[in-house]
């Protein structure tokens, strides 16, 4: 039946439109018996129910959290960091009847990134590596969308974090004990796997990777570190990075990787050339994802599942009135790492 409303299925039980209403939003008003009257009496008639949209403008929420972070989409299904930290995130938003709404961004801003910003309907934001000074934060902002980051230098107060520069100088100071004086970092930047590049300082993106490179350089000043992209975060440019550095005559001592999947790219690359990790050369991550303990990696362990249902919490549980927390972090050595070679 054409044109069949709220009010149509009310007129056709014989009771108010709000009562109709709350067989859909609020079923515990009614008695069981009723609210199977009206449902039944709405199918009869193909009402589908309220419109989601317009539910969504009388009662000023739209049940949904946006996700933001300057990757592709697919980024969010394959990267274990990603995956972990959404699982968490997804459990304290399913407790309070709240989607997740996934919003990759480019990683400068772009028309279509802007209008969807601007027309996301959503309550709340989780902003999920996206680099300090992205025009997206500014839109939010302006929106005046409450948002809650996954590091401390953005650009809202509230924040679940690690102290990057505190991990990484740790790691740091345990690769001096080991002798390593040359270093190579391998970081990410916008290119496709294969395209590997030696960076400057200043092309670093900021946010986490400055971060964890500021707390190498403090706790290594006598060290050489080199900072090298084999592409965006991936298993991938991980090997193509590390491969590109090993098949140098300028080899390093210790290559780091400033997430766990470059990592393990690197321990690959070093494998077909016949190289040890911890014995020829050191290798070592960050995040401490599953794969990690599985491949002996010597890592950072932060607590990824933890971060999402923490930041999840921070913008969805009213009980929650802490809007800055530190999570801990812990070095976790394992084969991957030993005492610099000794050079003849």
């Amino acid at each position: 039946m054409a044109g069949v409303t709220l009010k149509t299925v009310a007129k056709a039980v014989g009771v108010s439109p709000s009562t109709v209403s709350n067989a859909y939003n609020k079923p515990d008003q009614l008695s069981t018996a009723l609210r199977e009257r009206i449902l039944a009496t709405a199918q009869e008639l193909g009402y589908a129910g309220p419109d989601a949209s317009a539910r969504a403008l009388r009662s000023g929420k739209a049940g949904a959290i946006g996700v933001l972070f300057t990757d592709k989409l697919s980024y969010a299904f394959s990267d274990p960091f990603a995956v972990g930290f959404l699982a968490g995130l997804a459990e304290v938003a399913e407790e309070f009847r709240t989607s997740l709404l996934l919003m990759p961004l480019g990683g400068d801003d772009t028309e279509d990134d802007s209008a969807a910003v601007k027309q996301a309907a959503i309550d709340a934001a989780a902003i999920f590596c996206v680099p300090h000074g992205h025009p997206a934060l500014d839109i939010l902002a302006a929106r005046g969308v409450p948002a809650a980051a996954t590091d401390s230098g953005n650009y809202t107060d509230s924040w679940v974090a690690i102290d990057e520069v505190a991990a990484a100088a740790g790691l740091g100071e345990y690769l001096t004990r080991l002798g390593h004086r040359d270093i190579v970092v391998l970081l990410d930047n916008a290119q496709a796997p294969g395209r590997f590049t030696e960076l400057e300082p200043d092309e670093v993106a900021s946010g986490n990777p400055t971060l964890r490179v500021e707390g190498l350089r403090k706790a290594m000043p006598e060290a050489r570190i080199r900072l090298v992209s084999g592409g965006y975060n991936s298993f991938d440019s991980g090997v193509a990075g590390a491969g590109w550095v090993l098949d140098s005559q300028d080899r390093p001592t210790a290559i780091v990787g400033l997430s766990d999947v470059q990592a393990l790219g690197a321990m690959e690359a070093a494998r077909v050339r016949g190289l040890v990790p911890g014995r020829d050369l050191t290798i070592t991550g960050f995040d401490d994802i599953p794969a990690a303990a599985q491949a002996g990696l010597t890592t950072i362990h932060q607590p990824i599942k933890d971060k999402g249902r923490m930041l999840g919490r921070v913008l969805l549980d009213p009980d929650t009135t802490a809007r800055q927390i530190m999570l801990p972090t812990e070095l976790v050595v394992r084969s991957s790492s030993g005492p610099a070679p000794k050079t003849l």
